[in-house]
């Protein structure tokens, strides 16, 4: 696959997206591994936007790392610091937009379903 390229506007807003997220894959002393590949893919599927850590001093080979991942695995790279990078890569179209709805709303049917908080009792 080849590296995703996204325009201005849409990498600005996954930037912000991304900034209270915490990495969700650290690359580990044996390096870019095919367990690391499998896993980045996995979280990709899971979340679309996701942070992968690199814990090297050398910035050639994280960016090496970094363009090997985005360009192996059809993502865009949104944005590295240095030794964090931001990879983005949109849901497959067969993937439904809505989200499951609670078991309680299905199968009442009902959007303003009462919350499950027992009420205060009044005295």
């Amino acid at each position: 696959m080849a590296e995703l390229t996204l325009e201005k506007e849409v990498r600005l807003a996954l930037k912000a997206q991304a900034h209270p997220l915490h990495p969700v894959v650290l690359l580990g002393s044996s390096g870019l591994t095919e367990a690391v590949f499998a896993e980045v893919d996995r979280a990709l599927r899971a979340h679309s936007l996701i942070k992968v850590r690199v814990p090297l001093d050398d910035r050639s080979e994280r960016e090496a790392i970094f363009s090997s991942l985005a360009g192996r695995l059809g993502a865009a790279r949104v944005q590295s610091i240095g030794k964090l990078i931001v990879l983005y890569r949109p849901p497959p179209p067969d993937e439904d937009d809505e989200p499951p709805r609670h078991k309680r709303e299905a199968k009442s049917g009902r959007d303003d379903a009462p919350s499950a908080r027992p009420r205060k009792r009044q005295r």
